[in-house]
């Protein structure tokens, strides 16, 4: 089974930066879809960002767009999320999300993912 493991959350003061990492292991297909995805208190998760394996595009919800960069280290088999100009309506527990194959070209739907990380929290205050 694929295992992820996620790191870098923790409290920041609005306007300021964060690194999210996403360390997996487990693969057995050749491509793979991760995604961020994110969930607020008293809010369902949704995905933020997603990237394929070993590929460049990527996709955003509009909520982060233009603030937040997913990229990949595909020899470390590790998946990042730069979080800037964060606002407190971005505290939320962040979670590291894939399935095997390609990602659509739409936002990946919550039931759609496999394997799932054990998260790690942002706030910003």
């Amino acid at each position: 089974d694929v295992q992820l493991v996620e790191s870098g959350g923790g409290s920041v003061q609005a306007g300021g930066s964060l690194r999210l990492s996403c360390a997996a292991s487990g693969y057995t297909y050749s491509s793979y879809c991760m995604g961020w995805v994110r969930q607020a208190p008293g809010k369902m998760r949704e995905t933020i960002a997603q990237i394929n394996t070993g590929g460049r595009n990527t996709l955003y919800s509009d909520s982060v767009k233009g603030r937040f960069t997913i990229s990949q280290v595909v020899a470390e088999r590790t998946i990042y999320l730069q979080l800037d100009s964060l606002k407190p309506e971005d505290s939320a527990m962040y979670y590291c999300a894939t399935r095997s194959g390609f990602c659509p070209e739409r936002l990946m739907t919550i039931g759609e993912y496999f394997y799932w990380g054990q998260g790690t929290q942002v706030t910003v205050s």
